[in-house]
Order: structure tokens, then C-alpha cells, then sequence
């Protein structure tokens, strides 16, 4: 049973990971400043950018040199869940008595 809980542990893992990797990766909009000024920040920005949430340029996406460990993660954590499976005891199965005829 520990090995399907560490399989279990290790998918999840994994999957974290990769659902980390870019929010870790950079920036979605604007920089951060790193000091307040008393300008609005409406006033200090140039009138050509637009105000909007999206990235200036295209994000990195899925890549295996990226997400590498993640993906390791999981594949052992699913080979883990299929010993674990594989070696549980299973109950015997017994015959089903067929009704007998009156």
C-alpha cells in the first residue's frame, strides 16, 4: 500500500510542477516597480502601450527541457502505481452455483 501512496504522491508531484513552471518562469505583464512614485501610474506610461495583462512577447510554452523533472515524476509515479496494483493480494474467486431446477 506504501508503494501506491508514493506513486500516488510522486503523480501529483509531477503534474504541480508542471502547472508551476511557467508562473515561476517570468513575468505575465508589466515589471514590477521597485520603488512608488507620486506620479500616477496612468501618467507614467507612454500613450502607445496598451493596458492589458498579456505578455509583450510569446511565452515559452511546453518544453521538454523545461518540464523534464515533472515528467520524470510522473512516469515513476506511474510505474509505482501499476507494481502497486499488480501486487496487492486479490481474493479467490468462487464459482457461482447455478440455481437448481425444480
Amino acid at each position: 500500500m506504501l508503494v501506491i501512496w508514493l506513486g500516488a504522491l510522486l503523480v501529483l508531484g509531477g503534474l504541480v510542477f508542471l502547472v508551476a513552471q511557467p508562473i515561476w518562469r517570468g513575468r505575465l505583464s508589466e515589471a514590477r516597480r521597485q520603488k512608488s512614485s507620486a506620479v500616477p501610474r496612468d501618467a507614467a506610461m507612454k500613450p502607445a502601450e496598451p493596458m492589458t495583462l498579456e505578455p509583450r512577447r510569446p511565452g515559452a510554452g511546453f518544453g521538454l527541457k523545461e518540464n523534464w523533472p515533472g515528467l520524470v515524476f510522473m512516469v515513476l509515479g506511474g510505474i509505482l502505481l501499476l507494481v502497486g496494483a499488480f501486487s496487492l493480494p486479490s481474493a479467490p474467486i468462487e464459482p457461482i452455483a447455478l440455481p437448481t431446477p425444480r
